[in-house]
């Protein structure tokens, strides 16, 4: 299983935990705050506020707390000035990292994320110098014991996927981001449930890290995504099963 997935895998069980202390609750109405402030606050007519309501639901935000997100983002109650940024960079082997933040001090952001590529053997490079290596894309992840492969395959074509991969204990159906929706709800209406589903940027190649170097690339990832700031991590390394066997086996 590619490294990149496997960790996806991980972060999203970890969102589990998160939900629990309700630090994840504070992610979310960042993005649902800047998704209605971009686009208005019809999910109808906006298709990122409509996967941020989706992400809330999934992780059991009360629905009035999702509507003051909303809310706040198109003004009605007051507004947050949260700026949205991308920072680029490389991790310890030379993988590719992106981490897209949504700050309301740019410049406390910027020291903490310099900070923590620091500490764990990355650095922070120039705007563009690894964006190039993803793709946008929508994935809708299925549990491989509990799914028929070959039906499942005939039903994410016939909504209009990109690919179906199987990747590790998962599944995944590969979309544009565009069609993300309509291929999720098709495959949903031919009676197959997701594991997990979300639009995310994808490697277009891989980088092979090991060793020490492997246990600190989990390591910078780990400090990114905790960090109240950051919203989401991508890389494109590829890591030995063991690492992250260990990694999960501490907890």
């Amino acid at each position: 299983m590619s490294g990149h997935s496997k960790w996806s895998n991980i972060k999203h069980r970890k969102a589990a935990v998160d939900a629990k202390r309700g630090k994840i609750f504070t992610k979310i109405i960042r993005e649902l705050n800047v998704a209605a402030r971009k686009d208005g606050g019809d999910p109808e007519t906006n298709p990122a506020l409509r996967a941020a309501i989706t992400n809330a639901k999934n992780n059991n935000m009360p629905n009035d707390t999702i509507e003051r997100a909303i809310k706040r983002g198109t003004g009605e109650i007051g507004a947050d000035d949260f700026q949205e940024i991308t920072y680029e960079g490389y991790g310890p082997g030379g993988s590719a990292v992106l981490v897209r933040i949504l700050t309301d001090n740019r410049n406390r952001t910027v020291s903490e994320v310099r900070r923590i590529f620091t500490k764990f053997g990355g650095n922070l490079g120039e705007s563009g110098c690894v964006a190039w290596m993803f793709e946008m894309k929508g994935k809708i992840a299925f549990d491989k014991e509990s799914t028929d492969e070959d039906q499942l395959f005939e039903a994410a074509l016939e909504a209009g996927a990109d690919d179906v991969k199987t990747e590790g204990d998962e599944i995944e159906v590969i979309t544009d981001p565009g069609n993300f929706d309509a291929v999720k709800n098709s495959i949903e209406e031919a009676g197959f449930k997701p594991s997990f589903s979300e639009v995310t940027m994808i490697p277009k190649n891989t980088t092979k890290v090991e060793g020490k170097e492997a246990e600190q690339m989990l390591k910078l990832m780990e400090a990114l995504d905790d960090s109240d700031d950051v919203q989401n991590v991508y890389s494109n390394f590829d890591i030995p099963d063991e690492i992250f066997e260990m990694l999960e086996a501490q907890g």
